[in-house]
């Protein structure tokens, strides 16, 4: 009996000892090559339809005709570039780099951007902690695609570690998002990290949703996804049909919300999956149902081609995809010192390094990781107040304007920039968004909620172009009942904006 229980304790102890996988120097050089490779090809590929379908199908015969010298596009792309300039961050600092330095590049970055990088980085030049700029108090765009599109250099450099790929998405992610926005970083990056070892596609999904909270919207919507898939594998259209009568209803971005736009990353990243689970390891077909799913429709097939790109490597990349990246690996990406030969380099070090932090070992040409299981990270729901349910437009009469306002048809707004000029409206509900635009010439207001001061705002972007539907003011978890809302504009600039002006195009309304 003794030697029964030594022995059974022996098995034991080696089975909850972590599997060991192997993979030559030359093969992981070769399938991190084939991660970016395939997000250059998919985002230049689906440029062309980005966000021109929105809530709809794109027909096969409106597809974009590829050539190989259209991958010269994503030289350009802020998929890549923004993606790389995080990567540096770990190059600079080392990989226990931490949400502070992320969101130090972050704040001087050159780039223009949109959405939950915009917030963001408006957040951080404004003195906000990079800790917080991703949360809905600072950022209603906290559920959109931003850190989805910009988490594929985590998994590049996490081959079999979804751990390790989730501790990185954790401090890089919540700079900009946080939630449903911060997980679908996290699905992205682990697919990759799984990609390496696995030629399945779906168990490569199934990957992904291990390395985010079962109760989240996002891994119930995957769930939903690998359960229809399961119940009808040949007709992806009839599925798409399935996920958007149940999941695009929800969308709390001040420019989607109750409009056919949807930047979530929930939705956007099952368009992913849908490429991943219907193309079946085919290039061609996962880069098409990608992007014929539409809305984001050039970022969803960048990720998805650059996860199967991983799984087959460089390599073995069809040639019609990838002849016309040789004529243009030594050139840079936009706004970084990278070209794809570089940033392959920089990739492979990172891996070699995060494998050898977490017990693995190079021996020759050989990487040997110590594998490990995916962990659910800590549940964070934010969007659990209510739906967007009504946008109250600015000639809505429920809107009362006293001083000088004037309406701009080109933007679809009301602005004003003489101080005193005021605005009130009444509303129901448990949140509100007032929606307007980011203006180069943008000025402050003072915002007050039920007779009392919130807080004074601005509507510079601290870049030189104008951006539609931004949140000019917000605030969720209301009680529940009538509410006012009332800003004066300050007639001040803010920081080194051209003028005072300050415009509203609608209020939203949650409940």
């Amino acid at each position: 009996m003794k030697r029964f229980t030594a022995f059974f304790l022996v098995a034991l102890c080696a089975a909850a000892q972590p599997s060991t996988r192997t993979i030559s120097l030359t093969e992981l050089r070769d399938r991190i090559a084939g991660g970016w490779a395939g997000q250059m090809i998919g985002v230049s590929y689906g440029a062309p339809t980005e966000f021109r379908y929105k809530g709809v199908i794109i027909p096969k015969d409106k597809l974009p005709q590829w050539k190989p010298e259209k991958v010269d596009n994503s030289l350009g792309q802020d998929d890549l570039y923004v993606d790389m300039t995080f990567a540096k961050v770990l190059d600079d600092k080392g990989l226990d780099a931490t949400t502070e330095d992320f969101g130090a590049m972050f704040k001087d970055a050159k780039y223009d951007l949109w959405h939950a990088n915009l917030a963001a980085r408006r957040a951080l030049k404004r003195g906000v902690s990079a800790t917080l700029t991703g949360t809905p108090t600072y950022n209603a765009h906290a559920n959109d695609i931003d850190f989805q599109i910009e988490a594929d250099f985590i998994g590049l450099m996490t081959p079999g570690m979804p751990q390790a790929a989730n501790s990185i998405a954790w401090r890089a992610g919540r700079v900009m998002n946080y939630g449903d926005g911060l997980y679908g970083g996290m699905f992205v990056g682990c697919m990759y990290a799984a990609a390496f070892f696995e030629s399945d596609p779906h168990k490569v999904v199934e990957a992904g949703l291990a390395c985010m909270p079962g109760k989240s919207p996002y891994a119930l919507l995957i769930k939903d996804l690998l359960a229809w898939h399961k119940q009808t594998p040949q007709d992806w259209e009839k599925v798409w049909l399935q996920v958007q009568a149940k999941w695009d209803r929800r969308d709390p971005c001040p420019d989607g919300a109750l409009h056919e736009f949807n930047i979530d990353a929930k939705l956007n990243g099952a368009y992913i999956a849908f490429g991943l689970l219907f193309g079946d390891g085919d290039m061609t077909k996962t880069i098409e149902i990608s992007t014929r799913a539409g809305q984001d429709s050039d970022c969803n097939p960048s990720s998805a081609a650059g996860i199967l790109g991983t799984m087959l490597g460089y390599e073995k990349i069809p040639g019609m995809w990838k002849d016309g990246i040789p004529r243009i690996s030594d050139r840079k990406f936009r706004y970084t010192d990278f070209t794809f030969k570089t940033i392959v380099d920089s990739t492979y070090s990172r891996a070699l390094a995060v494998a050898k932090k977490n017990g693995g070992s190079v021996a020759g040409d050989v990487l040997t990781v110590k594998m490990q299981a995916p962990k659910e990270p800590k549940l964070e729901l934010w969007d659990d107040y209510g739906s967007p349910v009504e946008r109250i437009a600015y000639t809505d009469p429920r809107w009362k304007f006293t001083g000088a306002w004037q309406d701009d048809a080109k933007m679809k707004s009301r602005w004003a920039d003489a101080k005193g000029a005021e605005t009130t409206v009444e509303f129901e509900g448990t949140g509100a968004i007032l929606a307007g635009p980011y203006l180069p010439e943008g000025g402050q207001a003072d915002v007050y909620l039920d007779g009392k001061f919130s807080r004074t705002v601005d509507v510079y972007p601290d870049e030189n172009n104008w951006k539609g539907g931004e949140s000019v003011w917000h605030q969720f978890h209301l009680k529940p009942g009538k509410h006012t809302l009332r800003l004066v504009v300050k007639g001040e600039k803010y920081g080194a904006s051209r003028g005072a002006h300050v415009a509203v195009t609608d209020l939203v309304l949650f409940r």
